[in-house]
């Protein structure tokens, strides 16, 4: 009975894991984003110089 319960516990732990990292992966994209956008900003400004 012991095991079982060890054996879940792990299971739910891994998952855990793995929603808190997709969650920080997805929450960092708009930061990507935001850095893409800069960039082009910054392109365009030398361009038009």
């Amino acid at each position: 009975m012991a095991r079982i319960w060890k054996k879940l516990g792990f299971i739910i732990l891994i998952i855990a894991c793995l929603f808190n990292i997709m969650y920080k992966i997805v929450n960092k994209t708009p930061f990507v984003e935001e850095l893409k956008s800069s960039a082009q900003y910054i392109l365009n400004e030398n361009k038009q110089k």
